[in-house]
């Protein structure tokens, strides 16, 4: 296994085979294309063509090294091809049986030092390893698609793996301009281990009905900053291939979170298998593009002005971070806002607060001067909720304890005129407990702002079963004027956002509780391989461990589901006070400012 991997086969060339082989390609080895179908390695020469095209017309690579690239890529029919190659990386279809025949061809075929790679991100690498006749060349190398642009490899060793057939695949993925990460043999591996618990979270949300695939797409790439949705991603996974993949961690997990939605099973039987097949979760224009077309679920356009409230002025009750954002947002948008805290004294330093945050805003040229000084001057602080007593919209934005809540809500009945609009602000606590802390549940509504509100566009709209339409109207009316995106739906712990984010974020814990993976290599590999703008334990150290676990702990109260109890570790560090960046350490240690 000292031999340099220099000539790679390639076994499997679908839209990953091809893409593995074009980074291999690109950074100067010999690549043996292999697949059955000629048609399959026709459209990776002409995939590798059209790339290499477009390098030479962005000046990135010059006539001569296409001509070069291009010539370092044959493709064959016959798994014979391989008999000289140094490495084989397989990426057949996500089967045992597929997998096996090829490495049991591949013993006869190869060299004792050639190192065998599966592609799988599913199956157990040591099950294939231990059907071969040299389980120690056997490993898992699991590039993320698109191949040429996603910068994270897994890594992936059984028990029975040569470290010296690691160390060359590592090293190779070095070579290619990736970021390797080692991990133990178990379904899914990091990345899709975190990944695909998610996505079936949101597949079985949406087979509830309790949120539209739009509204649960927005709501998890405006309140995560994630680069797709996650139905529109299971759909260019491809349904089918999430099946499998959930299937295989559940398999091993016996968690239910890793169980498949039955929805899945039903798209995948009736070939809806996302944009490979025309249509999934969504419709699309053809076979293989990501154009959307309308179909029977898209949702129409609604004249909800019309049937809304007319909303002029806005109270919003809080001294916080959170709920000085919020009357800035409103401010900002033309509304007169009332900043009530528990004195006069907290409530000017809240309005303070969102002073130097407009003047930040002048300051980078977002605003004028003038538009700073007016939308301060719309602002009047307040030491008493009495203030709201011709306000329009009153916003709670006060400490998330529902008996704290549901006392304000009860003194807001008493003090606000007959059909203002009542809203909390909670991301956990139940909205319909504020509701019947009031004799107008009807008037009551959720409004979900994140943090910091001036920045994020998410507003999750949450209506009780007592909220009426015309509330639940005039909110969303109001989301769209203060420039903010409303997702609808209903009254469950988590509401989206949060039902969908911290039972990944738990899942991340148990990882390293388990010792499988290193904070830095998940972190890594969430960033690389899922897109996500902060890893799992960054992110977690930002929120705050002690709000993390309260909110862990609502939803597994809630869904009374074994795998959302949260993680022993998560509890001993709060128990510690490590809170994260708020305490100097969390995850990880900080400099204390």
């Amino acid at each position: 296994m000292d031999t340099p991997l220099h000539t790679i086969a390639v076994v499997g060339l679908g839209t990953m085979g091809t893409g593995i082989a074009e980074v291999l390609a690109h950074a100067g080895r010999e690549v043996i294309g292999i697949d059955i179908s000629d048609a399959a390695a026709h459209q990776a020469v002409t995939a590798l063509e059209a790339s290499t095209a477009r390098a030479v017309e962005r000046e990135r690579i010059t006539e001569e090294e296409r001509r070069n690239t291009l010539a370092r890529f044959r493709t064959f029919s016959d798994l014979q091809a391989a008999a000289d190659a140094d490495l084989v990386i397989e990426v057949v279809s996500e089967s045992y049986e597929a997998k096996q025949q090829v490495f049991r061809a591949l013993d006869s075929i190869v060299r004792p030092g050639t190192i065998l790679a599966t592609g799988t991100n599913a199956l157990s690498v040591t099950r294939l390893a231990a059907d071969s006749a040299h389980p120690e060349r056997v490993l898992g190398l699991h590039f993320f698609n698109p191949a040429p642009a996603m910068k994270l490899v897994e890594v992936v060793s059984s028990v029975l793996t040569s470290p010296q057939a690691v160390e060359a695949v590592t090293a190779l993925a070095r070579e290619l301009g990736k970021e390797p990460v080692a991990v133990g043999d178990r379904p899914g591996f990091v990345a899709d281990g975190l990944l695909f618990g998610y996505l079936n979270q949101a597949a079985a949300m949406y087979e509830a009905k309790y949120a539209s695939r739009e509204d649960i797409d927005a709501a998890m790439k405006l309140g995560c900053g994630l680069p797709m949705g996650p139905l529109a991603l299971l759909d260019l996974i491809g349904i089918d291939t999430a099946r499998t993949v959930l299937d295989a961690m559940y398999a091993e997990s016996r968690d239910r979170l890793h169980a498949p939605a039955p929805i899945l099973k039903q798209l995948s039987e009736a070939g809806l298998t996302g944009r490979k097949s025309g249509r999934g979760f969504y419709t699309y224009a053809a076979s293989g593009t990501s154009d959307l077309v309308p179909d029977a679920l898209t949702p129409q356009p609604a004249a909800e002005a019309a049937t809304g409230r007319d909303v002029s002025s806005v109270g919003v009750a809080g001294s916080g971070t959170m709920a000085s954002g919020i009357a800035e947002v409103f401010a900002k948008a033309g509304y007169d806002v009332v900043l009530a805290a528990r004195s006069l004294e907290k409530a000017e330093t809240a309005k303070s607060r969102i002073a130097k945050s407009l003047s930040r805003s002048v300051d980078k040229g977002r605003m004028t001067a003038e538009a700073r000084d007016a939308t301060l001057a719309r602002i009047a602080p307040a030491g008493s909720l009495d203030a709201f007593a011709e306000v329009d919209l009153a916003v709670e934005a006060v400490a998330e304890d529902l008996e704290v809540k549901q006392q304000l809500f009860a003194t807001l009945d008493k003090i606000c005129k007959p059909g203002a609009v009542l809203a909390t602000t909670t991301s956990s606590l139940p909205v319909v407990a504020c509701a019947r802390a009031t004799s107008r549940p009807q008037d009551v509504i959720g409004m979900h702002f994140f943090n910091p509100a001036p920045a994020m566009k998410l507003v999750e709209v949450v209506r009780t079963v007592l909220t009426s339409d015309e509330v639940h109207a005039t909110v969303r009316t109001v989301t769209a004027k203060i420039k903010k995106h409303p997702v609808d739906c209903g009254d469950r712990a988590g509401f989206i956002v949060n039902a969908l984010l911290f039972p990944y974020l738990n899942n991340a814990i148990k990882m390293v509780q388990e010792h499988y993976a290193t904070l830095d290599d998940i972190d890594a590999a969430m960033k690389l391989g899922g897109g996500y703008p902060m890893g799992p334990f960054e992110l977690l150290d930002v929120v705050g461990l002690d709000v993390s676990l309260a909110i862990e702990k609502v939803l597994h109260r809630e869904f009374r589901d074994p795998g959302l109890a949260p993680a022993p570790l998560l509890e001993h560090l709060v128990a510690a006070g490590c809170l994260g960046r708020k305490t100097g350490r969390g995850f990880r240690e900080y400099a204390r400012r």
